[in-house]
């Protein structure tokens, strides 16, 4: 193998008629050398490896050289390529671009709208133009502590629920845990457990019931009859979560199988049942950001108040500009729905519906970060609540079935754990488990806005209860594995979602409200451009 150095070589460019040095070190080697000739004695793989990459760095230098002597004859097309937005593209495109444009687009268009609706209206935003009644605010205030006082007489049953366990278990003849309880203790563990469960029901029972006729009855304002009926729902889930948790605890504490023990999840072990009956350990649980019990949770280490603070800004901030668009956008969007609705104008209908499909999806979206990311967020920093996976990727469903299963992980996790899997345990089919689990929430969506608006007209219950057919109905594209199917699958979802969901239900309920009360605001009982408010 022979290689010649060439220190310096001249190289005539004909675009430019000068003459150009290529170097001090070029270093040309014959390919037909290095391949055909024998390897010599002693020649190791790393010697052979830098033969090859020294005569390939050879070779772009050369080509380099030849491009920039001859500028017109490089071969832009010198392989067959697709076009980059084809079906038969072999790299998908990033559309980074189109997204940064879509926003620009949203914001831009949407600031149009407020812009035309302040010279149209002027500035609605007054807040004593609401009306807050000195009454709503003691009474809301009073539900507030009362319904918390039901999950300390929840605490109380499992207290002597535990004590009758400890004693019971001192009692008991001892076991070796190889064999099931008898039938006499699986039926003193029913009676008993029928009992508990009869305390249970009727206090969280008692604890809704009295919130929503207290709400439906005597608090005018729906959103303090909101944040009270949200209070007492989230109250009734914990509830029930405790006592369904510690009856399984209890069991395996009572009568445990071999092995049985063991196989609880070894976070369980920090705190074994019945020590895990305290006060403090259901304070916790009062304000976990969670629905599902658990005697342990996983904590993080220390609280970063940093972290909290930038949180609650950004629930202040965001709180702030949903009133904003509900008061300056969207209350005048829905003011001028209601001759609309009365006349059965379809065509106006669909037409309103469509401009506050726009408004209604920004505020839902600021409500969903302000809630799910940031107030959580902030809750689980100053509990050290370690697990903050309070929703996944719900924007990329590609199903309404997806969506349910990734918005809102908390109430997922409630209905899956405490519903859904004990009904396919005893036989169910998952379309009867399913059909209970949406009937249940459908009326618990029913309680929250129809109650606090004082209709209960059922449009909640139906939007819920609806979303069956429509899981079916996308449930084979998500199964899909084509792009286009999984396309289609997330664009029948947000349109079923953002146009035809909230909308239509924000709509009717404002009707039923200003049919029944009037509007919430002094100054928009019509929907001419209200006065100048007094404050002002």
């Amino acid at each position: 193998m022979s290689t010649e150095t060439t220190t310096s070589t001249g190289i005539h460019d004909p675009a430019n008629g000068v003459t150009r040095r290529t170097g001090s070190s070029n270093i040309q080697t014959s390919a037909k050398e290095v391949t055909t000739s024998p390897p010599q004695a002693g020649l190791e793989n790393g010697a052979a490896a830098t033969v090859v990459e020294t005569t390939e760095t050879t070779a772009e230098q050369l080509r380099r050289a030849f491009r920039r002597k001859y500028r017109h004859v490089e071969a832009l097309h010198s392989e067959s390529r697709p076009s980059c937005l084809s079906h038969d593209t072999t790299e998908t495109p990033s559309f980074l671009g189109f997204r940064n444009l879509m926003v620009i687009v949203l914001v831009v268009g949407n600031l149009r709208l407020v812009i035309e609706n302040i010279q149209k209206y002027g500035v609605l935003i007054c807040i004593g133009c609401h009306d807050f009644r000195k009454n709503d605010l003691q009474v809301g205030l009073g539900l507030y502590f009362l319904i918390p006082c039901h999950l300390l007489l929840a605490y109380l049953i499992e207290l002597v629920a535990a004590a009758q366990a400890r004693s019971q278990r001192l009692r008991a003849e001892k076991r070796d845990g190889t064999t099931s309880p008898t039938e006499d203790q699986l039926k003193k563990f029913q009676s008993t457990w029928k009992m508990i469960w009869v305390a249970h029901a009727l206090n969280v029972t008692i604890a809704l019931a009295f919130t929503t006729y207290v709400v439906y009855y005597h608090v005018h304002h729906p959103l303090i009859g909101t944040l009270a009926e949200v209070h007492a729902i989230i109250v009734w889930l914990k509830t029930a979560s405790y006592a369904f948790t510690n009856r399984d605890l209890r069991h395996a504490y009572l009568h445990p199988v071999k092995g049985e023990l063991d196989a609880l999840p070894e976070i369980y072990k920090q705190c074994p049942y019945p020590n895990n009956i305290t006060f403090s350990n259901l304070c916790y649980f009062w304000w976990a950001p969670t629905l599902v019990y658990q005697p342990v949770y996983p904590r993080s280490d220390k609280i970063r108040w940093v972290f909290v603070f930038k949180r609650v800004g950004e629930v202040i901030c965001l709180s702030v500009f949903i009133w904003f668009c509900s008061a300056q956008y969207a209350t005048p969007v829905l003011q001028n729905s209601l001759d609309k609705i009365a006349s059965l104008d379809y065509f106006s209908i669909i037409e309103r519906l469509l401009k506050l499909s726009t408004i209604s999806l920004v505020i839902w979206l600021a409500g969903f970060f302000a809630l799910f990311q940031s107030f959580l967020n902030a809750l689980a920093e100053v509990t050290r609540f370690g697990d903050r996976s309070f929703y996944d990727a719900w924007w990329n469903s590609e199903g309404l079935g997806m969506y349910w299963r990734t918005w809102n992980k908390p109430v997922y996790h409630f209905f899956r754990r405490h519903v859904y899997s004990p009904m396919r345990a005893r036989g169910w089919s998952h379309k009867t488990a399913s059909f209970c689990v949406f009937t249940a929430s459908a009326i618990l969506h029913e309680l929250l806005v129809g109650v606090p608006t004082h209709n209960l007209i059922g449009v909640a219950f139906l939007g819920m209860f609806l979303q069956l057919p429509l899981i079916q109905l996308t449930l084979p594209l998500e199964k899909r594995k084509s792009p286009s199917g999984k396309l289609l699958g997330n664009t029948i979802f947000w349109v079923s979602f953002t146009i035809f969901g909230q909308p239509f239900a924000a709509l009717m309920y404002f009707y039923a409200w200003q049919a029944k009360y009037g509007s919430v605001s002094k100054n928009m009982a019509s929907s001419l451009p209200p006065p100048v408010c007094p404050a002002h």
